[in-house]
């Protein structure tokens, strides 16, 4: 059973956080997090990525970035990235959690270009993949139980 979710990106202002809004408000049961490899630490996630959220009707203004932990990844039972670079960083650096890394859009075996600095075009085209990978994740969570 899953019960803790746990969304990577690299800074935790942009990606990380759109897919960890979704994912709350799509399974509040489960408890969501998110984390960044460089993160931003303290840092609020970004205003594009704010203003399409809310205009998905998901507040994410609380957000703060925080760095991805060893015990933040020991703690999570899944754990999804946004691309297979990321990927092989957690499996060098946090080797235990080979196994319950994977891609967010894994089911479309897509990477999930990383929108920072541009504009905001971009932005909405990430926040798409972002939602179908998110849908797809939400539909294997629930057929898990």
């Amino acid at each position: 059973m899953i019960r803790r979710v746990l969304v990577v990106c690299i800074g935790n202002i942009c990606r990380s956080p759109m897919a960890e809004g979704l994912f709350r408000q799509a399974i509040p049961e489960v408890q969501i997090g998110s984390a960044g490899l460089s993160a931003l630490v303290g840092h609020g996630a970004d205003p594009v990525a704010v203003q399409i959220m809310t205009k998905a009707g998901v507040d994410i203004s609380s957000h703060r970035a925080r760095m991805l932990t060893d015990a933040i990844a020991r703690d999570a039972d899944l754990i999804l990235v946004m691309d297979d670079q990321q990927k092989q960083h957690l499996a060098t650096q946090y080797p235990y959690v080979r196994g319950k890394v994977f891609r967010l859009a894994e089911a479309t075996k897509q990477d999930i270009p990383d929108p920072y600095r541009q504009a905001p075009e971009v932005f909405h085209a990430v926040f798409a993949l972002i939602e179908n990978g998110v849908n797809e994740w939400v539909k294997r969570i629930n057929s898990i139980g």
